[in-house]
Formats: C-alpha cells, structure tokens, sequence
C-alpha cells in the first residue's frame, strides 16, 4: 500500500520556513532600502560593498531574531501573511513618493477615510500587491509545517534569535564606521527599514492612541486663559464681529502667487490687495507645527505650540477659550474630520450632506462659503450679540488628486497629472494639477472676503495652511516627513489675514500696524494669539510676541 501524502511529505520545519521569510522580508522587503544605499554618490564602485554587506547583515540579523521572537508555530502563518502585507505597502509608499515611514505616518494612514484611499489606488499598485501580497502570501499560505514537541521548538527558535545577534553584532562590529557615518549623514534611512521600523512606528502609535489615549479620556480638561474675556463688549448686537479662519489643506508658501511664485495662483486675493476695501496682509515667513494633518491641526489651536507636538494632553483649544469668553463658534468641515480640535463645539460636515455637487462626498470648497450664512444664524443669538467665530476646515490641494481638488473652470494649467502614481506623471503637469488647486482656493478665499466686505458688522478672515506639499523635488513627493528632516516644502505654508475697514476703526488699527510683521518669521504658534487679537479676547496667557497682529494691540 503506498504511503500516505502526509507521510511523504511531513511538511517544512517551522525554522525553515522562518528562515525562506526572513530572506524574503530582507531582500525584496527592503528593496527601496537597498537602492538608496546603491545610489548614494559617494558609493561609487567597489565603495558600495562595504556598506551594502554591513546592512545586509545588521538588517538579516535582525528579522532573524524578529521572527524568532514573534513568529511561534500557532500563529506562523497569520503573522507572515502580516509581515508580507506590511513590507509590501511599506516598500512601495517609500518607492513611489519618498515618504518614510514613523509614528505621524502611520497615523496619517490610520485616520485616512476611504474617499482618501480611493485616491492613492493606482495600476502600479495593484501591480505591486500580486507581486508583493498576493503571490509570496498565497506560496507561504499553503505551505504545510511540521510538528515540533513545543520544547524543543522553543530552544531552536531561541537558537534562531540567537544567530540573528551574533550575525548583526558582528557585520556591525566590522563596519561599525561606515554604518555609523551612513545614518549620521542619511538620516532618512533609518526610516526606511522593513518590517522593523513600521512595527515600532505602529507600537508607538498604539501605545499613544491606547494606553495614553485611555489615560488621558479618565483626566479632567484642563483650562487654559482662565482669564480670557472680552476686551471691549459689544453693546449693539449688529456690530458684533464676525471672523472666519481658513484652514487650508497641503498648500505650500513656494506655490502661492501672493508669494511670488512665477504663476499667479492667487489672482482674486491679488487684485483685493491691490484694491481693497479692507487690509489683505500676506505672511511670508511661515513655518508649520507638523507636516501633515494629524499633527498640524491640533497644533494650530493649542496655547501649547509646537512644544506641545508629541504630548498628550487634555488641555482646552482656542475653541474652548472663545466660547468661555462668550463668543458663538461654528466649525465647517469639508474634510475628513477635525482630530478632535471641535469635540466642544457646533460642528457641521459637508460630508454627512447629499448634494449633488459633491461626488462620493467631497464638496467643491467654495460649499463651505455657501453654507456659512446657515450655520452662524444657527448659532446660539446670545453668543452672537458678542461676537462669531467661524472655523472652515478645507480640502484645499490634498493629493495625490491634485486635479480633483479644482473645478473646471479653474483650471487655468494644462495638462494636469491624473495619475495617483505620481512618477508617472511629468514633473509639469504634477505642478500644473497642483497650481489649479491652489486658484481654488484663492476663490474660496476671494469670494469669502468679498462676503464679509458686503456685512454691515466688523468682519475679518484669518488664513493658514496646516502643512506643505513636495511635488517630486528630490524624488519626494507628498507630505509626512519626520520634522527635523522635512524640506520647506513641507513646512513653509502661506498664511494671510484681511480687516475690514469697520473692524479696524473699531479697534484703532492701522495699515501700518496690521502689516508691521509681514516679513517676519512666524509659524502655526501665533495662529492662537491672532484669533484672540481679531476676536477682541484678550489674555495674559499668550505672550505678546504669539500674536502676528502684535503690533496692533
């Protein structure tokens, strides 16, 4: 009787199986890894072996002792599919557009909505998935894996880690110099490793948003500007301010025309400047807290600032300080939520509304303009004698649809790339596509000040975008740098404010003093303190030089 099939093929050791992944999650695992490494000019010839052998160890080391910790048989085959699954996503983000991988990165992927990720999908990535998922994890799927006694399976997997040291110890002991002087120079490097430094981005992002998210739900709010109030209360409910604060999406300052740039991107914000009435006055030397969403947002309305980026908190925002100093506030939101910075506060989403105009539930930007009458009359009148705070959360120019983000009778630059798999596009038509969207913004812009010039109460608008936007400068595209490595295009954002003429008197500005830090270097921090100053709160809390309209006060 011929033996059974199980009999003739008992299956793979764990430990073999362990090692064929390890292999795989190493070398085309780490594909983009290794590239950069090649590319680097001054590995030039035989100079890229020494480094190119060190890695190569210090990272097969590594996953050997990963895996020997973390990949036991019960749970062998779920947690290489895993693995499998996140170095393949991994490798081609860092291919496709630059980005590198931490914890902001694996948040900005945690709270992307699904009309986000309609936009990122793409041939190329599909391609890559049946390349990197779907074939290597279908082959590890069906491998069948032998019996080991669960003793002697724990001192050979123990033997495994082991090995991993001694290997990484050892090429690293060799090369320690070059691998050293490697990622002092190269600092973008060390983000790249796969599956290592995405698993502890992820456990970072889980501890914080977990353990610390938990800790911080149980904890009283804490004040802050407990003495904040009104500086001078209105006595005539139809001359209670009214402000508006834009908070634009992935615009940098290098593509905005009110900063020079080559195009004019910003023709309706031009000719208000040039005309009036009221004062338009452009910030050029903005800097960003963060460099994408999820940072940048809550950042802008903390007293904290940037020292606060990486803390959590239960501080009250400069939403709550309005509201207690008796003024009504109304969030808009056109995205895919506020990161909590509007817990407190009325809040309407152009995304929970069925209009026609908006595809898949992305509104044109200039809904928000039109829903802004509704919404502050919705608004408790009390509040509303003293005074209105808007906030309209924008789309703005988020990408890689660039050429979704502008309706079409603004776009003023062709051809546009329509492809979500940047590098396929030319540089000139990512930049044209880009360019369009920005115009949409200038009409939001335009429009939203033109509106508030037409109210008989003081008005004003306050602008900023949260972070910029790399276009393929140096094979970057996209958003998400860690900070200290960012370039400016990721951090220098435009930032402007227009006053209406009766909210100036009212007050006693100037020209001189509402633009008398134009030029200076400023960043998301004052966003805080210049809401306070346009609203008429005052507060010791915030120090003078926190405010962009400083010399106004």
């Amino acid at each position: 009787m011929p033996a059974s099939p199980s009999a003739r093929s008992p299956g793979w050791h764990p430990l073999s199986l362990l090692l064929i992944l390890s292999l795989w999650l190493t070398l085309p695992g780490n594909l983009p890894f290794w590239l950069a490494l090649w590319r680097l000019p001054e590995h030039e010839g035989w100079r890229v072996a020494a480094p190119l052998l060190t890695w190569l160890g210090v990272v097969w080391g590594g996953t050997l002792l990963l895996l020997a910790l973390t990949a036991w048989r019960w749970w062998l085959k779920p947690w290489g599919l895993f693995l499998i699954l996140a170095v393949a996503a991994g490798s081609y983000f860092i291919a496709s557009y630059g980005i590198v991988i931490d914890s902001s990165m694996i948040a900005n992927v945690a709270h992307t909505d699904w009309r986000e990720t309609l936009d990122l999908l793409s041939w190329p990535m599909a391609g890559a998935f049946v390349v990197g998922v779907l074939l290597p994890g279908a082959w590890w799927w069906r491998q069948p894996v032998r019996r080991v006694p669960a003793g002697r399976l724990v001192l050979q997997q123990l033997g495994l880690g082991l090995l991993g040291v001694m290997v990484a110890a050892v090429v690293l002991w060799l090369g320690f110099q070059d691998a050293a002087t490697l990622m002092r120079n190269h600092k973008p490097l060390r983000y790249m490793l796969n599956p290592h430094n995405t698993l502890y981005a992820g456990a970072q992002l889980a501890f914080k948003e977990g353990l610390g998210a938990a800790a911080q739900a149980d904890a009283p709010l804490i004040t802050v500007a407990p003495d904040a109030r009104l500086h001078t209360p209105v006595t005539d409910p139809d001359q209670a301010p009214l402000i508006v604060l834009v908070v634009g999406e992935t615009v940098r300052a290098a593509n905005f025309g009110l900063q020079g740039y080559a195009r004019d991107t910003t023709p309706g914000l031009r000719a208000l400047k040039a005309q009036g009435p009221g004062t338009l006055v452009y910030f050029d030397q903005v800097r960003s807290c963060g460099t994408n969403t999820h940072t940048s947002l809550p950042c802008l309305f903390s007293i904290q600032g940037r020292d606060g980026v990486g803390q959590e908190s239960r501080h009250e925002n400069l939403l709550d300080v309005l509201q207690r100093a008796g003024l009504a506030v109304v969030w808009l939101d056109n995205q895919s939520g506020c990161k909590g910075v509007c817990a407190r506060v009325p809040t309407v989403s152009l995304r929970d509304e069925n209009d026609p105009r908006c595809p898949d539930g992305e509104c044109p930007d200039d809904v928000l303009l039109e829903r802004l009458p509704e919404a502050v009359a919705s608004l408790d009148p009390a509040r509303r004698a003293r005074g209105t705070v808007v906030v309209m959360h924008q789309m703005g120019s988020h990408g890689p649809a660039y050429h979704r983000r502008s309706t079409p009778a603004l776009k003023a630059f062709q051809p546009e790339c329509t492809d979500a798999s940047l590098p396929r596009c030319s540089p000139q038509s990512i930049v044209n596509a880009y360019d369009n969207s920005i115009r949409q913004t200038d009409q939001l812009l335009s429009r939203t000040i033109t509106w508030l010039s037409q109210q008989t109460r003081p008005t004003a608008l306050l602008y900023v975008s949260d972070h910029g936007e790399s276009l393929g400068e140096n094979g970057l595209y996209l958003h998400g740098m860690p900070y200290s490595l960012a370039p400016p295009e990721q951090t220098h954002v435009p930032m402007l404010t227009w006053v209406s003429d009766p909210l100036a008197q009212s007050r006693g500005w100037g020209r001189d003093c509402l633009g008398a830090r134009a030029h200076e270097a400023l960043s998301h921090d004052h966003v805080f303190g210049t809401v306070l100053t346009l609203s008429g709160v005052r507060t010791q809390a915030v120090p003078a030089n926190r405010h962009a309209l400083s010399a106004c006060r």
